[in-house]
């Protein structure tokens, strides 16, 4: 089912004055009132399917209004079905008829050559919004089982992890993400890569496999958050599935144990 919902445009330039009080400059930018309206019309993410490739869109168990208010349907929407879309497309094209066509995407990170841009940001960009994506819930949860204990015994404790998380997000400047990956001698980290890059790659200054990131290019949250990229954090936080964290952490742990 489509919904319709209500968009304000604004017009693209700000009005800045300056004034002068007390040999003092203070910055004056004036922000206009919306000129009218807009009907955009939002389906499902059902609706959305990635060209015919090695690759497919994670499916979301929810419709895009399911993370409301916290993230709003239209920057569900666009993130999902515009972003996430076309990095999957441009890596099946990327991909096509070369040696990585029939490789999974983890091995596809690890042995690309680094120098290849076109295909370090599309399998970066699918790779994290996949993870993204299968991430987030409705329900507010806490780690259990495994995970917990982990978290426990590395961090202190669950406050602990979610101080030191929300700070590197905080801290992180442009675009780019913050992971809890489970490094090369099975110990859970948080670390920050840029742009599209993760923790997979050969330049990762923490290698290891990622069981949590959080997207901090501006078109995850500035629709809903503008500038203030902390409480898009914290709303982020308190979408967090451990449950299928919790499912990445065992299976990295199992594939730790191969080496």
């Amino acid at each position: 089912m489509k919904k319709n919902i209500i968009c304000f445009t604004f017009t693209a330039s700000l009005l800045m004055l300056f004034s002068c009080n007390d040999n003092k400059l203070t910055e004056v930018v004036e922000v206009p009132l919306p000129t009218k309206e807009e009907k955009i019309t939002i389906g499902t993410p059902a609706d959305v399917k990635a060209d015919e490739g090695s690759f497919a869109l994670t499916k979301l168990p929810f419709g895009y209004d399911a993370l409301a208010p916290a993230i709003r349907s239209l920057t569900l929407e666009t993130h999902y079905s515009k972003h996430y879309l076309t990095y999957t497309n441009n890596l099946n094209k990327e991909i096509a008829s070369t040696e990585f066509e029939n490789a999974s995407i983890e091995d596809i990170l690890k042995k690309m050559d680094m120098k290849n841009a076109k295909l370090r940001q599309n399998a970066g960009g699918y790779y994290n919004h996949t993870l993204y994506f299968d991430i987030l819930t409705p329900k507010e949860q806490t780690p259990k089982d495994t995970l917990a204990g982990s978290i426990n015994k590395e961090f202190g404790s669950f406050n602990n992890l979610t101080t030191q998380f929300k700070n590197e997000a905080t801290k992180q400047f442009g675009s780019g993400w913050v992971w809890l990956v489970v490094d090369k001698a099975g110990k859970l980290q948080i670390t920050t890569t840029e742009n599209q890059d993760n923790p997979l790659m050969r330049n990762a200054l923490i290698p290891g496999t990622p069981i949590l990131g959080i997207d901090l290019w501006e078109h995850a949250y500035y629709l809903d958050y503008q500038n203030r990229k902390g409480s898009y954090i914290d709303a982020f936080y308190k979408l967090i599935n451990w449950e299928k964290v919790n499912e990445n952490y065992k299976t990295a742990l199992s594939k730790v144990k191969k080496y």
